[in-house]
């Protein structure tokens, strides 16, 4: 029996049957918007190439089977198809190819059967290797394009951004010293108001002025903040390292803020007697993370205190820390904290209305410029601790 024949005979009807198999598949869904001319590809050739394989009469045409089983791996990678789909592509066929020659592989001998089946699961592992070849090359040359395309947008980004962060600087260099006189200006006037009470609608006066005032600090603020992390992220920001007294330097930073902490009846605990008298760093810098750090915790403490405490830890370092009894951080938070423009929510808002969101990133970013290390300890609802570590003498 030609075994050849038959399947040239009937390999129409096996193409439409496993084409039929693969839009029921529902394990190839990747076929499910493909036209049948699609889904068919190049399967009459490999039919082609396995009937001169079967056939005892003419000589096996293997290079059309490596290479129709080639381009159907390059349009299986374009059309979506994933590995697993393609497997069960050939899996299917395997299937359809064998029940439909059932009937006539039991009319040949055993030996026969035993031959045309071998070449048959011949034909087919070699066209599903050749066609998951091709398919993972197809693949590779994506991946080297989308990397390609990837670095290129990456460094265009870059670009971008180092030319907004100059860009962001100079404008905020620029509305820096009008929003200065705006709300000196605006100070002066309120001063002026307060004195002169017999003047008509000076309560409205006030509260206008107080909205400029209020606003145009806020403005000032973010500003000053976004240079300061445009600074850093740039690196110009520079050490002016001297000894500095950090009793003294805290005593300054709770004066300072004492009236916002009393403007909430929050009480301002120090205990710095154990604190080095003197230590090499940047005085400026250091006096903004600890600003940072008590304005932050009176910012989002209602109830309860603030504690400051500073010692000697061994030869080298020195400690700072700084709790609240306020509304803590959740966990899933705690890793976001130090990011530019995250800002912790209340219950009742979205968040404090005078928060920027960079205080803390301009912390951690000043605390590495001092060669030090900060670390967050907080329980939702009871509060939060700022650790700082930082050397005695920088290193420059």
């Amino acid at each position: 029996m030609d075994f050849s024949q038959l399947l040239a005979e009937k390999t129409n009807i096996i193409i439409e049957t496993w084409i039929a198999a693969v839009r029921q598949d529902r394990q190839i869904e990747s076929a499910d918007e493909l036209s049948y001319t699609a889904i068919k590809n190049h399967i009459p050739d490999i039919f082609q190439a396995m009937i001169t394989v079967l056939s005892q009469s003419q000589n096996s045409d293997i290079k059309s089977i490596l290479t129709a089983s080639w381009q159907h791996g390059l349009l299986r990678a374009e059309q979506g198809f994933d590995p697993t789909e393609i497997a069960r592509e050939y899996r299917l066929l395997r299937i359809v190819i064998f029940d439909t020659l059932e009937s006539d592989f039991l009319q040949g001998t055993p030996a026969e059967i035993i031959r045309y089946m071998r070449l048959i699961d011949a034909v087919i592992d070699e066209a599903i290797a050749r066609c998951f070849k091709s398919y993972v090359e197809e693949r590779l040359r994506e991946l080297k394009h989308l990397h390609t395309s990837l670095t290129l947008h990456n460094d265009e980004l870059t670009r971008l951004i180092n030319a907004n962060q100059d860009t962001l600087s100079e404008l905020a260099h620029e509305l820096k010293h009008p929003l200065t006189s705006i709300i000196g200006y605006s100070d002066l006037f309120l001063r002026q108001q307060r004195r002169k009470t017999e003047v008509k609608d000076t309560y409205t006066n006030l509260e206008h002025i107080e909205r400029v005032l209020r606003n145009g600090r806020h403005l000032l603020r973010l500003i000053n903040d976004i240079l300061e992390l445009s600074r850093y992220d740039a690196g110009k920001l520079k050490l002016q390292v001297a000894h500095t007294n950090v009793q003294e330097l805290v005593s300054n930073v709770c004066e300072m803020l004492e009236p916002l902490a009393e403007e909430k009846k929050l009480q301002i605990l120090v205990d710095c007697d154990r604190c080095p008298q003197k230590v090499l760093t940047d005085e400026f810098q250091l006096q903004q993370i600890i600003t940072n750090l008590v304005s932050n915790a009176i910012r989002y403490t209602e109830s309860g205190s603030i504690n400051i405490f500073c010692q000697v830890i061994d030869a080298d370092k020195w400690l700072l820390v700084v709790s609240d009894t306020g509304i803590g951080i959740a966990p899933e938070n705690q890793a976001k904290i130090f990011e530019p423009y995250f800002r912790v929510s209340k219950s009742d808002r979205s968040y404090l209305p005078d928060s920027t969101g960079l205080g803390l990133a301009i912390v951690s970013r000043l605390v590495k410029l001092l060669q030090g290390e900060i670390n967050l300890e907080s329980q939702l609802g009871f509060g939060s601790t700022f650790t700082v570590t930082f050397p005695l003498e920088i290193k420059i």
